[in-house]
């Protein structure tokens, strides 16, 4: 599929929840658990899940951390975002559409695509430049405060 014509899509998709969420929460007088995103990050699986309103909508290959490196686990929000972000620590290592979790922490895009599927970032969670940029787009329409980033063992 195209990637304009997905990022189209999700962002269709991310409209109909809204819109959804707000009928369904209007007049209870409390704040509807709809119009939420979570990412799920396997260690183990080196996957990242991405639900929305509960339902699975991505999984996508990921790095996490390398030998000599940790990807730090726990329930994470997004704390900022970044179209396109150099790492300080690194080099200034390019991070594309990166959504920083725990201090220096991020997901974000990586060149490194054959690495996809095992260990070896520097800790960050590394996604496909065209999965960095939906999920991205996914956390910006959804809001950072609606979305969770879950790291497991």
């Amino acid at each position: 599929m195209d990637t304009e014509l997905k990022r189209r899509l999700i962002n269709l998709t991310a409209i109909a929840v809204t819109g959804a969420a707000l009928l369904i929460g209007a007049g209870q007088g409390s704040a509807s658990a709809a119009n939420r995103i979570v990412a799920r990050v396997s260690i183990g699986e080196q996957k990242m899940h991405v639900m929305i309103d509960g339902r699975t909508a991505f999984v996508w290959k990921v790095s996490t951390a390398g030998r000599g490196y940790v990807t730090p686990k726990g329930s994470f929000k997004p704390t900022r975002m970044h179209e396109m972000w150099y790492s300080r620590k690194y080099d200034n290592a390019p991070m594309p559409h990166s959504v920083f979790f725990n201090g220096g922490y991020a997901v974000h895009a990586t060149n490194q695509i054959s690495r996809l599927g095992r260990p070896a970032s520097h800790g960050c969670v590394r996604l496909h430049p065209d999965n960095a940029a939906d999920f991205y787009q996914l956390v910006e329409t959804f809001g950072p405060s609606n979305t969770s980033i879950q790291i497991v063992k």
